[in-house]
C-alpha cells in the first residue's frame, strides 16, 4: 500500500476502519485495501476510478461508500456482497444503467446517484425495503417505476433535473418523506396527493417545469418550510396557499401571475417573499400581516401602486421595487424600522417623496 494512503488510514482500537481516501487523483484501487477487512468507512470521492475491483465485495462490515465524482460507467456484481452497507454515493460518474447488484443491499438506507446519464430505475426497486434517501436527479429518466411509490420509508426523494412527463397519484404513499425536489422535469400537473404529505416539512421543489396550476390541496401542508414553484407558466395561485402556516419562504417569480392571493396575508412564519418576473398589477392589503417578512422581491412586474398596508411590515429588510410601473410610493414606507435596502430603479416616479430621504437619513440603502 503506497505510504500517502497507509498515512490517511484511521484505527479505532488498533483495527484500520476508516480511509479518507477523497480527491487523490487515483486511477484505480491498491489491492492492500481489500485486506482492511475490518473497515467500516470508505471515501473515495473525486478521483479519476473508472472500474472497481471485485475484491471490493469481501470488505463485508463496510456501512459508507462514498465514490462521488469518479469516472465509474458499472458496478461490479460482488458489490451486492456487502451486507452492512447502509449509504452508497454514487453522484457525478458516467453510469447509464442502474447496477442491479445494489438491489442485493436490502439494509440501504441512502442511495445517492445524482449527475449520471441513466435512463430508467428498476421494475424491482422497492427490494430495497430499507431505503429512506434516494437521489436519482440529473439523470435522463423520463418516468419512475410503480416500484417507487411502494418505498414508504423514504424521507428524502430526489428526482429534479431528469424529463419526467407525469408524477402519479401513488406518490400520496410516501407519508413519511420531509424533503422533496421535483423540480427542472417536464412535469405540466401535479397530482392531489401531494398535499397528502403529512410529513413534508423541509422542502418542496417544483420549479421549471411546464405547471399551469397548482391543486388547492397543497394548503394542508401546514408544516412545510420552503416551496419553490418557480419557472413555470402559473397565471393564478389557490387561495388556499395561504394555510400553509408553517411557510418561511416562498419562491413564486419567473410566472405568470397577474395577482396575489388575499390569503398570503395569513402566512405569520413567512420571512421572504419572492414574486420578481411577474405581470402582478396590484398587491393585496392583507400583505400587512406578514409581520415575520424579511425580504420582499417584486421586480419586473407591473405595479401602478403599493398598499399603505407595507408600513406594517415591521420585520422588513430588503425591498425590490425595480422596473414595475410606479408613479409614487406611500410616505409611509420611512415608518419600516428595519428597512437596510429599497430599490426603485427603472420606475419613474412623479415627484421625490419624503420617505426616501428619511430613509436615507436613517441608514437605509435607496437606489433611484
Amino acid at each position: 500500500m503506497g505510504t500517502l494512503i497507509s498515512e490517511l488510514l484511521i484505527r479505532h482500537d488498533g483495527v484500520v476502519v476508516e480511509l479518507p481516501a477523497a480527491g487523490l487523483r487515483l486511477d484505480g484501487l491498491p489491492d492492500e485495501i481489500g485486506d482492511l477487512v475490518e473497515l467500516r468507512r470508505l471515501d473515495l470521492a473525486w478521483n479519476q476510478i473508472t472500474e472497481l475491483p471485485a475484491w471490493i465485495g469481501g470488505l463485508a462490515r463496510l456501512s459508507e461508500l462514498r465514490l462521488d465524482a469518479n469516472r465509474l460507467t458499472g458496478l461490479p456484481d460482488e458489490i451486492g456482497r456487502l451486507g452492512a452497507l447502509r449509504e452508497l454515493h454514487l453522484d457525478g460518474n458516467a453510469l447509464e444503467t442502474f447496477p442491479r447488484a445494489v438491489l442485493e443491499l436490502a439494509g440501504l438506507s441512502t442511495l445517492f446517484m445524482y449527475g449520471n446519464r441513466i435512463a430508467e430505475l428498476p421494475a424491482d426497486l422497492d427490494r430495497l425495503v430499507g431505503l429512506r434517501h434516494l437521489a436519482a436527479g440529473g439523470n435522463a429518466l423520463t418516468a419512475v417505476p410503480g416500484a417507487l411509490w411502494r418505498l414508504t420509508g423514504l424521507r428524502s426523494l430526489n428526482l429534479a433535473e431528469n424529463a419526467i412527463t407525469e408524477i402519479p397519484g401513488e406518490i400520496g404513499r410516501l407519508t413519511e418523506l420531509r424533503m422533496l425536489d421535483l423540480g427542472h422535469n417536464s412535469l405540466s400537473r401535479i397530482p392531489d396527493a401531494l398535499g397528502g404529505l403529512p410529513n413534508l416539512t423541509d422542502y418542496l421543489y417544483l420549479s421549471d417545469n411546464g405547471l399551469t396550476c397548482v391543486p388547492p390541496s397543497l394548503g394542508r401542508l401546514d408544516r412545510l418550510a420552503y416551496l419553490n414553484l418557480t419557472d413555470n407558466r402559473l397565471a393564478e395561485l389557490p387561495e388556499s396557499l395561504g394555510d400553509m402556516a408553517g411557510l418561511v419562504e416562498l419562491r413564486l417569480y419567473n410566472n405568470r401571475l397577474t395577482g396575489v392571493p388575499a390569503s398570503f396575508g395569513r402566512l405569520s412564519a413567512l420571512r421572504e417573499l419572492h414574486l420578481r418576473g411577474n405581470r402582478i398589477s396590484e398587491l393585496p392589503s392583507t400583505l400587512g400581516g406578514l409581520r415575520e417578512l424579511r425580504l420582499l422581491d417584486l421586480r419586473d412586474n407591473l405595479l401602478t401602486r403599493l398598499p399603505d398596508t407595507l408600513e406594517r411590515l415591521t420585520s422588513l429588510t430588503h425591498l425590490d421595487l425595480r422596473n414595475n410601473r410606479l408613479r409614487e410610493i406611500p410616505e409611509t414606507l420611512a415608518a419600516l424600522p428595519r428597512l437596510e435596502k429599497l430599490d426603485l430603479r427603472w420606475n419613474k416616479l412623479r415627484h421625490h417623496p419624503e420617505a426616501l430621504d428619511t430613509l436615507r437619513h436613517r441608514g437605509c440603502m435607496v437606489l433611484l
